[in-house]
């Protein structure tokens, strides 16, 4: 006797890759579990102005790079400019660079990023930077920004805690002395900057956009950033804030000037937003596509096909519920897998139509087939006949209720006629062999199985798994194997054993 473990285990593998394929899936691609899902995008422009004076001009335009928001789609408009974008390995300083031989008057330059929120707010460094150069304070500032700085450094323990004193002592209600000194000829952002650097703790200062639908002429704000274990805090000395808002996007984290501009004058850049909601799945595809991460994946095939894969992957949920069907319940059915193909059809003739049409087919088609049974011919030339006259009542119905106006009488021409002659074939067999009993029972309870089918195959959700999420399949062949392992007696059998239970 064979043992079954070797067959235990690769159920379990399959069932196990196939969930792991699924969530991973949705986890790291964020293609969602549930289909119809909207996400929150930003659609941001950037306006850059200045003055021509009419020499060759280069602007140099920093570019968004923050971890909490994915760039979906990014462009921009500059007729009659060159644009470069260059960046550097870690992302941390992309670029925007419009060059043009002559620059005249009055120039408009246009970015425009759409955006959309990831959920992660943690800035993580890619590499540890270097210390600071410490900075050299003026002689009238050094006494008391050495001792403001020692009775700070005296309270904390870490970067970080340093930090947060000094933030909290610049916004104090009561301030000392010595910072009162300070911020008199310091922006509280270049002191907090200035007092951490004389520390060697690494920070740098930053510049975000808060996003608020449907703001125009918008400026950016400035913060400072400090390093502690890896990660970069977000410090807004002016109102002694740590941490940032849901709706603050770091637009540049270089370090450097946001805007510069060679052979022109008068330059700014002001920020116009809109929020906007997209299909959450369209989204994730986006993103898929921009990471090259849709290099295997059926979205790479042409609309035609994916549309005809649509239909196919549909097949082993229809298969799933057969087997079920016929293995645990016990419903028989006219030939294995046929009630799968006529849920298919009912798929594009909607249920009732459907239902309607296959019974007036396969009841004329039996009328016919019982003339031809009289004609003794050979099992292949009846066949051919019985699907030439499947052909014909298709056809005939189909023009009646275009006569009559019932445009979903048009969709029978869907109903696979192969299966339907073979259909009408077997059940002439079987009402010669059994009677009319087993005709109805059979066929009823294939019209009952491709109901349940098309039920099954019709849910939005299941259709949104079967394509989205191909490990699903996985799960279902592991199922069905299990299933194909059943020996014991079908759920309709046991009322054979109702007269045992007694009263």
């Amino acid at each position: 006797m064979h043992s079954k473990k070797p067959f235990y285990i690769l159920v379990a593998l399959l069932f196990i890759l196939g969930i792991t394929a699924s969530v991973y899936r949705g986890v790291e691609h964020k293609v969602p579990f549930l289909p119809g899902k909207q996400v929150q995008s930003w659609a941001v422009d950037a306006k850059v102005q200045f003055q021509g004076t009419g020499d060759p001009a280069e602007v140099s335009f920093s570019l968004p790079n923050d971890p909490a928001f994915e760039i979906l789609v990014e462009n921009a408009t500059s007729p009659g400019y060159g644009l470069s974008i260059t960046d550097t390995n870690d992302q941390s300083d992309r670029r925007a660079i419009w060059s043009v031989r002559s620059a005249q008057g009055q120039q408009d330059l246009y970015y425009k990023v759409t955006l959309i929120p990831t959920g992660s707010t943690k800035v993580i460094a890619s590499t540890e930077p270097s210390e600071p150069k410490p900075y050299i304070w003026p002689a009238t500032e050094q006494a008391a920004a050495e001792q403001a700085t020692q009775e700070v450094w005296a309270k904390s323990a870490t970067n970080l805690s340093f930090a947060q004193q000094l933030n909290k002592a610049l916004n104090a209600q009561e301030r000392s002395q010595n910072i009162e000194l300070l911020l008199s000829s310091n922006s509280p952002n270049k002191l907090f900057l200035h007092m951490l650097q004389s520390k060697g703790i690494p920070a740098q200062e930053v510049s975000g956009l808060f996003l608020e639908d449907q703001r125009r002429r918008q400026q950016l704000s400035n913060f400072v950033e400090v390093y502690n274990d890896g990660e970069w805090h977000l410090f807004d000395p002016t109102n002694g804030t740590q941490g940032r808002d849901e709706n603050l996007l770091l637009w540049d984290r270089s370090g450097k000037s946001v805007l510069d501009v060679i052979g022109g004058v008068n330059s700014q850049v002001n920020f116009s937003m809109l929020q906007d909601t997209r299909s959450a799945l369209a989204t994730s595809l986006d993103v898929m596509n921009n990471q090259d991460a849709l290099d295997f994946s059926l979205y790479q095939l042409p609309l035609e096909e994916q549309s005809l894969f649509k239909g196919i992957l549909l097949i082993p949920i229809g298969v799933l519920m057969v087997v079920f069907l016929r293995v645990i319940v016990g419903l028989k059915t006219s030939g294995t897998f046929m009630p799968v193909l006529i849920a298919l059809a009912f798929i594009q003739t909607t249920l009732l139509t459907g239902l309607v049409g296959f019974i007036l087919i396969v009841a004329c088609g039996l009328m016919i087939r019982s003339y031809l049974s009289d004609l003794n011919l050979l099992l292949i030339s009846r066949i051919s006949a019985v699907i030439i006259v499947v052909i014909g009542i298709i056809g005939v119905f189909t023009l009646l209720a275009y006569k009559i106006g019932l445009s979903e009488g048009l969709t029978i021409t869907f109903f696979p006629m192969i299966i339907l002659a073979w259909t009408i074939e077997r059940m002439s067999i079987l009402w010669e062999e059994e009677g009319p009993k087993e005709v109805v029972l059979q066929g009823g309870g294939s019209l009952f199985v491709a109901t349940l089918a098309y039920l099954a195959m019709s849910a939005t959700w299941v259709q949104h798994w079967v394509f989205n999420f191909l490990g699903i399949h996985l799960v279902i062949l592991a199922v069905v194997l299990l299933m194909g392992q059943y020996t014991g007696y079908r759920l309709l059998e046991l009322r054979r054993f109702k007269p045992l239970a007694g009263e």
